[in-house]
């Protein structure tokens, strides 16, 4: 498999079959590391010169430079080859011998003996990661003072020299004091010592205290305690695996804890110790629990991850785990992983990574398998896997599981392929573990000859359609590499990562959830979030169309340019293979091309203005696709990540699909009959203005223009006009009001104030200093010179921003902008030391303007990277440029921000003269470059002067 720009070879990370060797001997040039004789013999001198007790100073400085030395030459040697194996085992072996000399300056010359008895010897014992020869540049060093009987009190001089020493030189060590029957009674009731007992090593002391605890501790741990080990692991490994989010896709992932990272690799290391009693990955190959091919993928996983490991570690300079984005930049190029058309070397890489995780996944199963076969006689494991067996179409199922039933299936008849996938799905059953193993020994078998076949294709189309539950037939395809191969388009996107903190999991990961959500809304089970979904997907005519559009809205990404658009034709020539009609692989298409659309325009138009309405109702043209369009949006934004979704963005889409929907049947209709419908909302407002005096409501009448009373309810407005009416008889000059929306998760501030240039800039700031998201805006100036402007926020979380501390902190801070007390520019500069990790993705910022998509406003869509203040900064250069603001829509999709502003001229007209859009665009370009990003982030966003002035679209939110 390729992985770099020069062909990373398995070798490279670690490709030589060994499992939890020391490998010592394998270690080139070991003195330029450290020569412990040397080292020895300059502790002797400093002896000789100055006694043992004064000596102990220079003694560790000495120490100290041969540790620096040493580790200075392990990380060059690393980062010469790129072999985390190496260096990990260099890396012991260099802490090997500081702890040697340690060890023999305590016992030979700080405390000496002339004649040791044998309850005062002593055998140094490396345990977990150490003991296994392997140590990660900053890890701890797990240590085992192993004593024949208790602790005398010469032995506890010498251990807490020898610890002491070690802390000083800085190093962080984990230790423990046990005789050996003490080791022998806690491993029996404590797994974790137990597991670490496993790799106990001898290190240095009296080994023969250390040979009789490993002939005794592998006597106590025999076979017939094997089963209980195993289950413990393995349940630790899926609570490991729930604690950090049971997916290997994460964004972040931990290289050491998460799922397909070293600590599962290390669990079926410590199984197939405990069991077989192996120390290297060959032995079990000659065992027949793995073959030669699975083996040097394990040894391949292992080699890579570990090398990961190792730059994390010396990238950040402490022992980190997670591989962060800015590791991931840091690491990529070191990695070999360069940029190529279509694909950073960024994403590349996190793909490489992901697929090595996912291979981790594979082995755990086959290795699961190759111990069921080996263990089956035991009544134990009947308990598990037996029962009596059955014919299922060819299949046995057996105690819960589908299988083969005999190696030669897959050769017979290569629509077996995907037909036990279907059994399985039928049957309620999983795929055996042990037919999974044979799947990838054969999966070269799928070709073009069974992907063009009609019953393969009829049986995947009914995996995927299924009724009961298709994600988990869909994610065991993929799994065991079918869907990659028997849908090649999909292939090209099994782990595809985008590199971006909006998209939380890979392209097939987040299909794969998108079709679970599809599957759990059409149940029912999603009703109390998506009612309007839940209720129209049953009115829907083309059921299989829509499995298929979510199935394939993604397939193209990756591949430069509109993933929509090459989708589109991908569903062209897939769906008829499929067994599509000619007239479902016509609406596939369509959905693929145009699945972006309907949140496109929820989040970034004015869905008030009643072009926007039309426009897109013409684009969809029937009630039908305008359905399908609905539930694959929901569909789509839900799977996206866990926090894309919440009640303001589901409000904004039955919005769009209830006014489109209205408009389709002929009952709205745009532009003619306005002064009617501003009527008909003056009466309805005027019924219910309890008190007024006639001269009252003709004044309220009068200060608001025509698209005040076309675009709010009549709630809204009868509350307007009472905050209006108050503010004028008690002569307010601000008024401040916020209504908590928690069904919409939404909070609505209005403000009432005296209109002024740079108003919004003015409140979007204070806004966001008080830690209030903006997510829509209307802003209508009255023809008393007072301007009544309506915000939408939300807390950073995506909720109503409700809480009572923080709306009067909200109130206070709009109040001191607009009195001139904060400066909002200052204090976001103030802020700018403190970036987020937004400034760590290429976003290139954009400048779209847009005359078509409104009747009576310009439309200026700005993308860039969110950083504090982009909107007050953003708005205020609107403001510089004579430019009055109508309405917004503030989106943030991770690390990028896409802001839809509709603008009038001073004039109140459209604007349309080309010098004057070319001056907007350059003072927007402008106000998106960050004054505090690296320079050379600035160049990169400042990119292509054409393409940021708008000529091609922003990437698509999703």
């Amino acid at each position: 498999m390729e992985c770099g720009s020069r062909g990373a070879t398995a070798a490279q990370w670690g490709d030589d079959g060994r499992i939890g060797s020391t490998g010592m001997n394998v270690i080139a040039k070991q003195r330029d590391i450290i020569d412990r004789r040397a080292l020895v013999a300059r502790i002797d001198e400093l002896v000789q010169d100055c006694g043992a007790d004064e000596a102990r100073g220079e003694v560790l400085k000495t120490l100290k430079e041969a540790l620096a030395a040493g580790g200075a030459e392990v990380r060059r040697r690393f980062e010469a080859s790129s072999d985390g194996r190496s260096a990990m085992r260099a890396q012991a072996f260099l802490i090997d011998q500081i702890v040697r000399v340690i060890y023999d300056f305590a016992f030979e010359t700080a405390y000496p003996l002339s004649n040791p008895t044998e309850g005062e010897r002593i055998a140094m014992v490396a345990v977990g990661g150490y003991g296994r020869g392997e140590l990660a540049p900053f890890s701890d060093i797990d240590l085992l003072f192993l004593l024949n009987y208790k602790v005398s009190p010469h032995t506890e001089q010498v251990i807490e020299y020898v610890l002491y020493m070690l802390w000083d030189l800085g190093l962080k060590v984990g230790h423990a004091t046990r005789s050996i029957d003490e080791c022998l009674r806690m491993a029996k009731s404590d797994q974790t010592i137990r597991t670490a007992l496993l790799e106990a090593r001898f290190l240095w002391g009296d080994n023969r205290i250390f040979q009789e605890f490993r002939r005794r501790f592998f006597e106590t741990i025999g076979p017939e305690n094997g089963l209980d080990f195993v289950e413990g692991k393995l349940a630790e490994r899926d609570a490991r695996h729930q604690r950090l989010g049971d997916s290997r896709y994460v964004l972040e992932p931990n290289i050491k804890e998460g799922k397909g990272g070293l600590r599962d690799i290390q669990t079926l290391y410590w199984i197939a110790k405990y069991l077989y009693r192996v120390d290297e990955m060959a032995d079990l190959v000659h065992r027949g629990v793995l073959s030669a091919t699975e083996s040097n993928r394990f040894s391949r996983a292992h080699g890579f991850l570990r090398t990961v490991r190792c730059h994390i570690h010396y990238e950040a300079g402490r022992p980190e785990e997670r591989l962060t984005f800015d590791l991931q930049q840091a690491i990529a190029p070191k990695m070999n992983f360069t940029d190529r058309k279509g694909a950073m070397g960024v994403e590349r890489f996190m793909k490489y990574y992901y697929l090595m995780a996912k291979q981790v996944g594979d082995l755990t199963r086959i290795f699961c398998a190759a111990l069921e076969s080996e263990h089956q006689r035991t009544p134990r494991l009947k308990r598990f896997f037996g029962g009596r067996p059955r014919q299922i179409e060819g299949f046995i199922a057996e105690n819960g599981w589908l299988r083969v039933a005999k190696d030669t299936a897959f050769a017979d008849d290569p629509v077996n392929f995907i037909r036990l996938f279907r059994v399985a799905q039928n049957q309620d059953l999983d795929v055996h573990p042990e037919s999974l193993r044979l799947i990838t020994s054969n999966l070269t078998r799928i070709d073009d000859a069974l992907r063009n076949n009609d019953e393969a294709n009829r049986l995947f189309l009914e995996i995927l359609t299924d009724k009961d539950d298709p994600a988990t037939s869909l994610k065991r395809l993929n799994e065991a590499g079918v869907f990659g191969r028997f849908v090649p388009d999909f292939g090209r996107v099994v782990a595809q990562m985008q590199y971006d903190m909006y998209h939380v999991y890979t392209v097939d990961e987040h299909t794969i959830r998108a079709i679970d959500l599809l599957h759990r809304i059409e149940a029912g089970a999603l009703e109390e979030d998506h009612p309007l979904s839940t209720e129209i997907i049953h009115k829907i005519q083309s059921r299989r169309a829509l499995y298929a559009a979510v199935f394939l809205h993604d397939i193209a990404k990756g591949r430069g340019g509109s993933h929509s658009e090459k989708g589109a034709d991908v569903a062209m020539v897939l769906g008829p293979r499929l067994g599509l009609s000619e007239e479902e692989t016509e609406t596939v298409a369509w959905l693929v091309r145009h699945h972006l659309d309907m949140s496109n325009i929820a989040q970034k138009r004015d869905i008030d203005d009643p072009k926007t309405i039309a426009d897109f109702a013409e684009a969809v043209q029937s009630p039908e696709r305008l359905k399908l369009l609905l539930v694959l949006t929901v569909a789509d934004m839900r799977a996206t990540g866990p926090h894309v979704w919440n009640a303001w963005k589901a409000a904004l889409l039955r919005d769009l699909y209830s006014r489109t929907e209205e408009m389709m049947q002929g009952e709205a209709m745009p532009g003619g009959g306005a002064e009617a419908r501003v009527r008909k909302a003056q009466e309805t407002l005027e019924a219910q203005l309890q008190g007024w005096t006639p001269a009252e409501i003709d004044a309220h009448h009068a200060r608001a223009y025509p698209g005040y009373w076309l675009s709010l309810d009549t709630d809204t407005q009868l509350r307007h006009a009472g905050l209006v009416h108050d503010a004028e008889a008690n002569n307010q000059a601000l008024v401040v009001d916020a209504q908590v929306d928690r069904r919409r998760a939404i909070t609505e501030v209005t403000i009432y104030t005296a209109d002024h240039p740079g108003l919004f800039s003015r409140i979007a700031g204070a806004m966001s200093l008080a830690g209030a998201t903006i997510v829509d805006a209307k802003i209508y100036t009255l023809t008393n010179g007072k301007a009544l402007d309506i915000f939408w926020v939300q807390d950073t979380a995506g909720g109503a921003f409700d809480d009572p501390d923080r709306l009067k902190r909200l109130e206070r801070r709009i109040m001191e902008s607009l009195s001139g007390e904060i400066v909002p520019r200052r204090e976001f500069q103030d802020r700018a030391q403190r970036r987020p990790r937004a400034h760590l993705f290429p976003v290139p910022p954009r400048v779209l303007i847009d005359n078509a998509a409104s009747a009576t406003h310009t439309v200026i869509e700005v993308n860039g990277r969110d950083r504090p203040g982009l909107l007050y900064e953003v708005t205020r250069a609107i403001t510089d440029l004579g430019l009055q603001i109508s309405s917004a829509k503030i989106s943030t999709y991770g690390e990028r921000v896409v802001d839809v502003f509709y603008v009038k001229d001073v004039f109140g007209m459209k604007v349309e003269h080309e010098a004057k859009l070319e001056a907007i665009r350059a003072r927007l370009l402008d106000a998106l470059t960050d004054p505090n990003a690296p320079k050379d982030t600035n160049a990169a966003n400042g990119a292509d002067a054409k393409d940021a002035a708008g000529s091609a679209r922003a990437p698509a939110a999703e």
